[in-house]
């Protein structure tokens, strides 16, 4: 019997130690933080050992394969020492899509996945069997052990690339690359761009890549390394032969000769950067031969994503947004674009290695003020401090809400849109933003 050992008792770990007991593993869980109580129960009641607040080396050394959470970094003293006995280290992904024979379509990039995912989810859900997993919902192995879909479309980071050997999605989606996590790539951009790319490098002419074709980044990774699937890029500034553009507020996709057309202005999501996360889920949907009507419709009634520019309630005509999903100043970069009114931007977090250049006009232009709101604002202060009249700081999300409900006037935005990760004052970026949306309604 082989030994699987899972470090990490979140979502994707007990979702694996599931799967890996129901095909015959010899499992063993592992986590040096506390396993939340719902899932000590899960496993509990499914007989697998496990062991928290700690990491038994004798326990986990002796594995066949380790399943290691995405959360781990590869610099850890254990995952070093795994590494060198030379036992197998892979991400939930590729262990779990060992056991399905479903078609994939995994999607990846710096921003716009989980819209993109769950728009895509949304185009195939309505003639088509599809889970939605990744880093989203439930585990995919979980998913696999249950439902096994005929489909899944998952949303994938680059830190569960890392860790992949023969993972192939029939279909694979790169929405953009810009600088983010580079704390866990020694600062170079470029291994993190490599381990973005790393979703299409098991695929074959078969299979297809779709990717914006305004991303510089992109373009020059492609110039310099042979792709071997079916190329279908998107683009809202060049006119694409094989893939989706924007022509005169249309979507226009081709596909071999077959062309749909979709118009934008009834598109459920506002801005230039959902108009990209439409054309690449309508490509993927009219490659899995869904209908151009039904395509048309879920666009139109599609309702987005929590914590991401998500209306929040308009308090003496004051429009509060919450964006806590922006994680990383390229999101933020999107929420200031598509804003329309003076805005009252609230921003700050942990920084992860943050340049913040790119934001300037936006901020001469639209911002009123700022409220920054982390453990350390130093470096927001710095950027951002000549820029606009009113710049606080504080550690108190309702706080924050107050201090912004002071300082906008009737037709003014309140934005939350950290461009940070949330981990110094909040649990994670969905707890920041239910802090915001509470705050919002207690004003």
């Amino acid at each position: 019997m082989k030994r699987l050992v899972i470090l990490g008792g979140g979502e994707s770990g007990v979702g694996t130690a599931l799967l890996g007991k129901a095909k015959g593993y010899d499992v063993f869980v592992s986590d040096k933080g506390k396993i939340k109580e719902k899932y000590k129960d899960v496993l509990l009641n499914n007989e697998i050992e496990f062991e928290d607040e700690q990491h038994t080396e004798s326990k986990i050394l002796n594995a066949d394969i380790v399943m290691k959470s995405p959360g781990i970094p590869d610099k850890v003293a254990l995952v070093k020492q795994i590494r060198e006995t030379g036992i197998k280290v892979v991400s939930e992904i590729e262990f779990a899509s060992k056991f399905t024979d479903a078609t994939l379509v995994a999607i990846t990039g710096s921003n716009g996945k989980t819209t993109t995912a769950t728009l895509t989810h949304h185009l195939l859900n309505q003639d088509l069997d599809v889970g939605l997993a990744g880093n989203i919902g439930d585990s995919f192995a979980k998913q696999i052990l249950e439902k096994n879909h005929d489909n899944y479309v998952l949303e994938i980071s680059s830190f569960q690339l890392d860790d992949i050997v023969d993972f192939k999605p029939k279909i694979a989606i790169l929405t953009n690359v810009t600088p983010d996590h580079l704390d866990r790539y020694d600062y170079k951009f470029e291994n993190y761009i490599a381990s973005k790319f790393r979703v299409i490098e098991n695929q074959t002419e078969d299979d297809y890549f779709i990717y914006d074709a305004d991303d510089e980044v992109i373009l020059d990774y492609m110039k310099t390394h042979q792709i071997r699937s079916k190329k279908l890029p998107f683009s809202l500034t060049k006119v694409i032969e094989q893939g989706a553009y924007l022509d005169n507020n249309n979507i226009t996709i081709t596909i071999d000769n077959n062309k749909i057309i979709m118009p934008t202005k009834n598109l459920a999501l506002e801005g230039k950067h959902n108009v990209k996360n439409a054309m690449a889920a309508s490509t993927v949907a009219h490659l899995l031969k869904i209908r151009k009507q039904t395509i048309r419709e879920s666009l139109e009634n599609f309702q987005g994503v929590e914590h991401r520019l998500e209306h929040v309630l308009k308090i003496n005509k004051v429009q509060y947004i919450n964006d806590s999903k922006a994680t990383n100043v390229n999101a933020t970069y999107f929420a200031l674009e598509s804003m329309d009114a003076p805005t009252v931007w609230i921003v700050g977090g942990v920084d992860k290695g943050n340049e913040y250049r790119e934001l300037f006009p936006f901020v001469n232009e639209k911002v009123k003020a700022i409220i920054c709101l982390g453990v350390d604002n130093a470096k927001l202060m710095e950027s951002f401090g000549k820029m606009v009249d009113v710049i606080i700081e504080t550690q108190y999300m309702s706080e924050a809400v107050k201090i912004a409900y002071k300082l906008a006037d009737a037709g003014d935005n309140v934005l939350l849109s950290p461009a940070c990760a949330s981990f110094d004052l909040f649990e994670n970026y969905e707890d920041r933003g239910r802090q915001f949306k509470n705050a919002v309604r207690n004003l």
